[in-house]
């Protein structure tokens, strides 16, 4: 299954840095969004890489995080 995770951030700083981490541990970024509005930064993955991304968005301390079923 896959799976919408979303972290949201008190600040651009830290939305852009969990982004740039993503990118930088190669998730693609055609499933890689940062919401500059909200701070928000949304990963559209795989079951099995959900515990990766989990961990990398935690890192930047989220203020709100959570997962859905990717409907697309």
């Amino acid at each position: 299954m896959t799976q919408t995770v979303t972290a949201a951030y008190g600040s651009a700083m830290k939305a852009t840095n969990a982004y740039d981490e993503l990118v930088s541990e190669g998730f693609p970024r055609e499933k890689l969004f940062l919401d500059k509005e909200t701070n928000q930064v949304k990963v559209i993955i795989p079951d099995t890489s959900k515990p990766e991304a989990e961990e990398i968005l935690r890192r930047h301390g989220p203020d709100e995080f959570w997962s859905r079923p990717f409907e697309g």
